[in-house]
Parts: structure tokens; sequence; C-alpha cells
């Protein structure tokens, strides 16, 4: 089993990244494909995922299961349980197992450090973070290997969480970082080049407001329980540079995008697929071109499990 501590030193982090801009291009120009994950709910907001993926060009494919209990963290338990299962496609050997809810924590924090590196200003040095789990701390480490990070602003509705998280920022980052814990979240937002929103919400009211963010400031929307919860208003797309894994995707998972689309500000065509940007510039819209703001919305995919996967074992592997 590849368990958490062989999954996040930061060259790891940078593979990990790296495979997914790989991956992503596959996707988009049709060379591999990402099936929808199964989803079966039981109980209020309790549900098992199962999703599978195979990445033909790095002949690998993987199967994860894995649960979500938003109530959980309550209980001192984590949001997450699960396993991946990573296959050799020729031979059809099982080559690896790694902790499911780690993978989820690496590889969401490596999708959105591969937002923030392909979009946010190359010398932004100031992070905000709404929320303070396992998901923040991923955002963290993947926004700090990107880019140089000095100070961070965190806040959550969980205090002594907060204060926690705010002593592991300072405790393993690998250099010099200031970090404030704030009282709200408009006072972590306001004036910070990189956003990222990591929380656990099942609300339609926003956590973030539209008018908090800075111009050429790039966000990173990872949160939210199921389809229809927001954790920034949906108003910030309008005028933004808006990126989504998968448009398909985004239409049928991401609150924000589906509020947008629903109240008229944004079209489809508006969702660039993060595929189509990895070779290239956002053309037109690169954060911080004319002040224009970056958003980043997240809702995860199996391919992205199996490019993580496979990147975290040929490091393993290569290690010995």
């Amino acid at each position: 089993m590849i368990g958490a501590e062989r999954m996040a030193g930061p060259e790891r982090l940078l593979r990990v990244i790296d495979a997914l801009a790989d991956v992503f291009g596959d996707l988009s120009a049709g060379r591999t494909s990402s099936p929808p994950r199964t989803v079966v709910s039981h109980g209020p907001q309790r549900e098992l995922l199962a999703g599978t993926a195979v990445w033909e060009r790095r002949g690998v494919g993987s199967v994860k299961i894995t649960t979500l209990t938003p109530d959980n963290p309550e209980r001192g338990l984590p949001l997450i349980h699960g396993v991946v299962v990573l296959t050799d496609l020729e031979t059809g050997r099982i080559t690896a197992l790694l902790d499911g809810a780690e993978l989820t924590a690496v590889r969401t924090g490596a999708v959105a450090g591969l937002a923030t590196r392909l979009c946010a200003p190359e010398d932004a040095r100031d992070l905000a973070v709404i929320g303070a789990g396992v998901q923040a701390r991923a955002l963290v480490r993947a926004v700090s290997a990107v880019r140089p990070i000095r100070t961070v602003r965190v806040f959550s509705r969980t205090p002594a969480r907060t204060e926690e998280f705010a002593r592991w920022i300072r405790d393993t980052s690998p250099g010099p970082v200031s970090v404030t814990v704030c009282g709200t979240a408009e006072e972590a937002v306001t004036g910070a080049q990189v956003v990222c929103t990591t929380t656990s919400t099942s609300g339609r009211t926003p956590l973030v407001a539209a008018e908090w963010v800075a111009p050429g400031a790039h966000v990173n929307v990872i949160g939210g329980t199921h389809e229809d919860a927001l954790e920034v208003d949906p108003a910030l797309l309008a005028d933004a540079f808006v990126m989504v894994e998968e448009r398909a995707a985004a239409v049928a998972e991401a609150g924000e995008v589906r509020a947008a689309l629903a109240a008229g500000l944004i079209t489809e065509s508006a969702l660039h697929e993060l595929g189509t940007l990895v070779d290239g510039p956002a053309p037109g819209g690169r954060s911080g071109a004319g002040g224009r703001i970056s958003v980043f919305r997240c809702v995860g995919m199996a391919i992205e499990d199996t490019a993580a996967a496979a990147a975290l074992h040929e490091a393993a592997s290569a290690a010995g």
C-alpha cells in the first residue's frame, strides 16, 4: 500500500502535476476518456463512489472506491475513506494499492496546482485558503510547489481546526512563510493573489463574494458536497477566465458553473478545458493580464486518479 508518507514530497507532487498535464492533453484531444463515476447515496449526504479509467498512452488503469461522510470530521474521522487499485493494461496485473483518501487529496491539490501554474501570476506570493481540512493542506502543498508563496491567510468556521492548520503550514513550509488566521472569509480573501476554497459546504449561499476577489487573482474552487453547493458567488464567473477539467463534467457537477449558466451569466463556450491550455498560454485570459480574474472549478474525474496513481507508483518504484 502506498500511503500518505510516500505521496506528500514536493518532487513527487510535481511529477503528479506533470502527469495530469499530459492526461488532460490526451483527454481534450480525444486520445483517452474518463467514464462517469458511479455514486450511490445512502442517508443524508453520505455517498459510496466508484470510478475507473484507463490511460492508454501510459498503459495503466485504475479503480477507486471511496466513501464520503460529511459529518465524519465532527467524529474526529476523515471526510473520505477509500482505496485505489492500479493495474498494468498489458498484463492485467495489479501493480499497486494506494490509500484512496490521500490519493484524492494529492490529485485534487495537483489539479489545482496545474491550474495555478497555467494562470496565476508567476510572482504570486500571497495565498488565501477557505477551509482547514485535508484538502486545504493538499492545496497549500500544491500551490506552494508552483508559486513562491510567502504569506498565507486562512479562515474556516472551526477555530480550533484553523489554528491547527496554521501551525501545520508554519511547521511544514519549505521556506519562510507568514501565516495569519482570519476572523472572516472576506478578511482572508481580500487582496490575495491566489484564493483556494476547500470546504464541505452543502449550502447554496456563497462563502466568497465576487467583490472580495482582487483584479488579476487566480481562484481554485474545489469544495462542496453536491452538484448545487456553492463556495463562491457565481457572479464571479461572468467576467473571469473560467477553467474546468471537462465541460460536460462541470455542467453536471459544478455548482457555480450550473448556477452561472442558469442565470445567463456565462455560456458553455466560456468554459475552457485544462487540456486545451497545457501546451500554450490561456488565450487572452492569463490571470493578471488586464486585471482579469481566472477561476478554476474542479469536480474530480476518474482519469485524474489513474494519472496520479501512475505517477506516484513510478516515483515509488524509482526510489526502491
